[in-house]
């Protein structure tokens, strides 16, 4: 039987609020685990921690801001505290800054940069020192974008960033795998989160091949095996999640109308 591995572990989800985070939360509680919600809305972060222990689980909540180094070495230490070790990190904070790159400014670069990049690196960080120091392994999981491995028009601060996690991700795996912590990163597509649905005008249309957009507890199923012994030997990664959006033709789907009599195969006899 498949065993994940997660009872009586300990985990911090970064970016605990409603979508994402709250469903990862979810999904590490129902594996076992007791889960530090930590967020920069700390209520945000009691609602979950609420929710989790409404359901039996061990929980805590943590307001802090990930974008500063002190916030984020309190957080962990705050975690480590309250649930008595740690064992597995699940990062997924995200934010976006709209508009052509000649458009803008200073602070709308450095906004996308600190929300995403510079806070998960002082997350990991903190949380690599304790682990480190705990000495029996530990799994780090960030929540990326295929923003960071397709490029689009208008958020190019954020696909930077996020494509500074995958790097940071590798990095990280390398440099800490002697020691038996793993890190690894999840790439989501388009996904059905609560900022997504209440868009003014509505979520923009599914490109994806599967037709559809993911769900939130699609992405936490993924991050919830990254974090188990079922991916005891998968460290450095980036495992993609969109519906095969980033895997089709860059020009679209190929209509069968389209495509030409000579469009075969098969070779033509000697």
């Amino acid at each position: 039987m498949l065993e994940l591995g997660l009872h009586g572990k300990s985990a911090l989800v970064a970016g605990s609020g409603p979508g994402l985070g709250r469903s990862c939360a979810l999904g590490l509680a129902e594996a076992g685990a007791a889960v530090a919600c930590v967020d920069f809305d700390g209520d945000r972060a009691a609602a979950v921690a609420d929710e989790l222990s409404s359901g039996g689980a061990r929980a805590a909540a943590i307001g802090a801001d990930l974008r500063r180094t002190p916030d984020a070495e309190r957080a962990v230490n705050e975690a480590v505290e309250r649930l008595g070790r740690l064992d597995v990190v699940v990062d997924v904070i995200g934010e976006i800054r709209w508009g052509p790159v000649v458009e803008l400014g200073d602070e709308d670069w450095s906004y996308s940069i600190d929300a995403v990049l510079r806070q998960f690196f002082n997350v990991a960080r903190a949380a690599g020192r304790y682990l480190l120091v705990q000495g029996d392994g530990g799994s780090i999981v960030a929540v990326s974008s295929v923003s960071g491995l397709a490029s689009a028009p208008f958020h190019a601060p954020y696909g930077a960033a996020k494509a500074g996690v995958m790097s940071l991700t590798r990095s990280l795996a390398i440099e800490l795998a002697p020691a038996g912590i793993r890190v690894n990163c999840v790439a989501p597509g388009a996904i059905a989160t609560p900022r997504v649905m209440g868009r003014p005008g509505g979520p923009p249309p599914s490109r994806a091949p599967m037709g559809r957009m993911g769900e939130p507890d699609e992405i936490a199923k993924v991050a919830v095996f990254l974090s188990s012994e079922l991916a005891s030997y998968v460290s450095g990664q980036t495992i993609v999640v969109d519906g095969a959006a980033t895997a089709q033709f860059a020009m679209g789907q190929l209509r069968g109308d389209l495509v030409p009599d000579n469009a075969t195969l098969e070779q033509p006899p000697p």
